[in-house]
């Protein structure tokens, strides 16, 4: 199983992106999905994540300006970031809870990408 992120680079303030991440591989079902990000020195924190539902979640900070949403039949997660600030600025790293079709359940992790805002 892995999955594949892109869509990080550089923006100036107030800018947008467009992170995809991908997942490929042995999968049966894909239940939640999601996007974290990490600064040097802090812990990975959950931006945003989505069920297999439809519901979804978001940090405080990104409300009203981030929108996470699925492609199911892609296996994709995107998150579409708005209104960038200078403290977004960190890797981010999807995350999907996979079962396998061995059966297995796992939590698969992108590589990151970096999200860069400048002021």
């Amino acid at each position: 199983v892995q999955l594949q992120a892109s869509g990080g680079g550089l923006v100036q303030s107030g800018e947008s992106l467009r992170l995809s991440c991908a997942a490929s591989g042995s999968i049966i079902k894909i239940n939640g999905m999601g996007w974290y990000r990490q600064v040097p020195e802090n812990e990975r924190e959950l931006v945003a994540f989505e069920t297999s539902g439809g519901i979804t979640n978001y940090e405080d900070s990104v409300k009203g300006r981030f929108t996470i949403s699925r492609d199911n039949a892609k296996s994709t997660v995107y998150l579409q970031m708005n209104s960038l600030k200078p403290e977004d600025t960190a890797v981010y790293y999807c995350n999907a809870d996979i079962v396998q079709q061995s059966g297995r359940a796992l939590q698969a992790w992108g590589q990151g990408t970096q999200v860069t805002v400048s002021s």
